[in-house]
């Protein structure tokens, strides 16, 4: 983990010499200051990450310090110490820009994680501003890949570590949130870039076809194979392949697909001979494999070989902090798009577009917002261009109680599976016997709950 350089700021000898120590300890730099003013005085003559900053101080207190080194070096992160640990001191201090507060006595095992948080979160930044830059320099553009939270900046960094291996990627997620966009970063980041990205969506083609599509045919092959056709895995050869929705393949395009994976080689339909292609592979699904894996839907050995690199795309609804940077992208994209003079949203429209869940995720949104734009009269687009009203909080708090219900099915399932592995000190032959489902798919969920497998 990075180490960081930190600032120690407080009046109380005692409690700096007890922080600097620990914090040494852990492998960090520290430095320390006795007030405000030789605090600021520090920071313009050094560089630091972090400043462990006291909220109470003669001379200039920790709100004051707070804001002038937000202003000297806005991306220092700043942690407030106090010990009058009260609501209103940590919303303005957060409102000031500290990254966090703690409250005094410190307990150094809360310090430490809060300390590694943001080490982290620094170290999480810094490799994806590298990852930019690299990306600039190679003219590639990720910028259809928009998002603030920690969620996204997590998994476009995981992006730019596996591009480089030929590792087989799974993208999991629900429709809309941006999949394919993923596997075209990664293809763009890795030493395969000048080469294609094929890309098959699993669920236009009739099994017969898909296999067609993927393998290749020789002439006579079938009834209408009049001539020799290359396939996918051919067209891809030295690139990526990326197989959307590859949760709806059959048996026996999942047996084909599985020696594909382990030997590199594979048949046209018609030929017996064998040909080999390099290939780096990425799948993409919107159904949980794992539950197909145990229903006996999904090969398992196939899956094994698919989620080498697992990475789940969150729902929109369950990463808010980007919608603001979405909705601001796509307006402004889409306003040049049909030469429309639109400067936003009134406050009501914006409102109610922070306030959706958006079940059809980034897809929706984007529909949402191009639809506002081509029919919008003013040059503030308002309630009356979007798509629903605020009727529709309605439904969303009844999908709201359905999701309710549902958590609580879930936790009466837990309880019967607890319960029945009890009962038969943990034998799972017979605890799935009880519970009338088969073994494979009680370790689904023993794992699912996180239960003892």
């Amino acid at each position: 983990m990075q180490k960081l350089s930190i600032l120690v700021v407080d009046d109380g000898q005692s409690q700096r010499e007890m922080l600097r120590d620990f914090l040494r300890s852990e492998g960090h730099t520290v430095t320390e200051a006795d007030n405000g003013e030789k605090a600021l005085n520090t920071v313009l003559g050094g560089q630091f990450d972090l400043v462990l900053l006291d909220y109470k101080m003669p001379g200039m207190d920790g709100l004051e310090v707070l804001k002038e080194i937000k202003r000297l070096n806005p991306e220092i992160d700043v942690v407030i110490i106090t010990a009058y640990g009260t609501i209103e001191t940590a919303v303005e201090a957060l409102k000031a820009g500290a990254i966090d507060y703690i409250t005094k006595p410190v307990e150094l095992d809360e310090l430490i994680i809060l300390v590694n948080r943001i080490a982290e979160r620094r170290q999480l930044i810094q490799e994806n501003k590298l990852l930019k830059e690299d990306l600039n320099k190679r003219g590639i553009t990720a910028d259809k890949i928009i998002y603030k939270s920690q969620q996204m900046a997590e998994l476009i960094n995981l992006a730019g570590r596996v591009a480089a291996s030929k590792a087989s990627v799974l993208i999991q997620g629900e429709s809309g949130t941006g999949k394919e966009l993923l596997a075209r970063l990664i293809h763009q980041l890795s030493p395969r870039a000048n080469k294609p990205i094929v890309i098959v969506n699993c669920v236009t083609l009739h099994e017969n076809l898909l296999e067609s599509e993927l393998f290749g045919h020789e002439k006579g092959a079938f009834t209408g194979a009049t001539s020799r056709r290359i396939g996918r895995f051919e067209e891809a050869d030295g690139g990526t392949i990326f197989l959307d929705e590859i949760g709806e393949l059959s048996p026996t395009i999942q047996v084909k697909l599985l020696r594909f994976l382990q030997e590199r080689e594979f048949q046209r339909l018609g030929s017996n001979v064998n040909l080999q292609v390099d290939v780096r592979f990425i799948s993409a699904t919107n159904r949980d494999l794992e539950m197909q894996v145990a229903e006996g839907i999904f090969r398992d050995d196939l899956f094994y070989r698919l989620k080498v690199v697992t990475m789940s795309l969150p729902p929109l609804r369950k990463r808010k902090e980007d919608l603001p940077v979405l909705i601001d992208f796509f307006v402004d994209n889409f306003a040049k798009e049909n030469r429309r003079n639109i400067k936003g949203f009134t406050t009501e429209a914006r409102d109610l577009l922070l306030k959706y869940d958006y079940p059809g995720n980034v897809r929706e949104l984007e529909n949402i917002i191009e639809r506002a734009i081509v029919i919008a009269r003013e040059q503030y687009i308002t309630t009356n261009d979007l798509p629903f009203k605020s009727d529709f909080l309605l439904e969303a708090s009844e999908k709201k109680s359905f999701s309710a219900l549902k958590e609580s099915l879930d936790e009466l399932e837990k309880k019967l599976i607890i319960e029945a592995m009890e009962k038969t000190q943990d034998n799972q032959t017979k605890a799935a016997e009880i519970l009338g489902i088969s073994e494979r798919m009680l370790r689904y969920k023993l794992k699912k709950y996180g239960l003892k497998s």
